[in-house]
């Protein structure tokens, strides 16, 4: 009688239970429900028209030129800032790997305190490092590299460079979680047999760590594709991201089944190509997480 009441007790769906609890209550039922949203018919006087069923809304996300140049434009930022964040991510990664004593909790602790710090206040810090009055045009201009300063926000540059810094703890903890297991001994013994610095990483680290770089990657892209706040505060109002046309659509234009709809198709895109990564690198992912 007492093992069968432990059996129950310690049951593993018991165990999840609350989390499936929690998911349908406050992801899979709101989804559904702004699914409902998105095909809905648009009205001048309201929200959208209750009762309605239509596809209309998805054929003008697919069809119409200003959507599919947001659509572009936003997966263009995303493989830019990920392309960016994911090679930078790398040589930190290494830089703390090799690091020993003060200089390693340092840098490890420039990465947490920056995963930690607040995003609009990172976004604003970046925006006044990068204004014409900023320390960097100040800097520019002192080692004769500008003859003046110049705008480096309110464009494509600022957008990335904010991004950028917005995942980049992220994509540095995803690669050092897989660095830090690794093996020196390996990459001395490629040494020692003659290969140089260069050759021992591209030959012996960087095959080992490219499940780390593939998850940092997955991160960047599926964050930067739907990003609004770097793009809203650094960027270009001639360059939306598909978040700001969201955010414009629900909140000015107060047209729901139509932001719905986009937000559904900007969904569909990050999941099909994290699919399609994960299903191309299913080996490398697997091993990152350790199945």
């Amino acid at each position: 009688m007492l093992e069968t009441l432990r059996e129950r007790v310690y049951r593993p769906e018991l165990l999840v239970a609350p989390l499936v609890v929690f998911e349908l209550a406050f992801f899979v039922v709101p989804l559904i429900m702004l699914v409902r949203v998105s095909l809905l018919e648009q009205t001048t006087s309201g929200a959208y028209v209750a009762g309605t069923l239509t596809l209309a809304n998805y054929q003008e996300v697919l069809f119409s030129s200003h959507f599919q140049d947001i659509l572009f434009f936003s997966f263009k930022f995303a493989i830019l800032v990920t392309t960016i964040a994911t090679v930078l991510s790398v040589f930190f990664a290494y830089a703390i790997w090799r690091a020993d004593g003060i200089l390693k909790n340092a840098l490890l602790f420039i990465v947490v305190v920056t995963l930690l710090t607040t995003l609009v206040v990172r976004l604003f810090s970046i925006l006044i490092i990068l204004s014409p009055n900023g320390p960097l045009n100040q800097l520019l201009v002192a080692i004769k590299v500008l003859r003046q300063p110049v705008l480096l926000v309110t464009n494509l540059f600022g957008a990335t460079v904010g991004q950028v810094y917005t995942i980049f703890p992220y994509t540095v903890l995803s690669i050092y979680s897989v660095l830090s297991i690794l093996d020196w001994a390996k990459v001395e013994a490629a040494r020692d047999l003659g290969a140089t610095e260069l050759v021992s990483f591209r030959e012996i680290v960087l095959p080992q760590i490219t499940s780390g770089i593939l998850v940092g990657a997955v991160i960047s892209f599926a964050w930067s594709f739907g990003a609004y706040a770097a793009p809203f505060l650094l960027g270009s109002t001639r360059q939306d991201t598909a978040a700001m046309e969201v955010y414009r659509l629900m909140v000015t234009r107060f047209n729901w089944p139509l932001a719905t709809a986009l937000s559904f198709v900007v969904l569909l895109v990050v999941l099909a190509s994290v699919s399609l990564l994960f299903f191309v690198s299913d080996d490398n992912l697997g091993d990152a997480y350790g199945t």
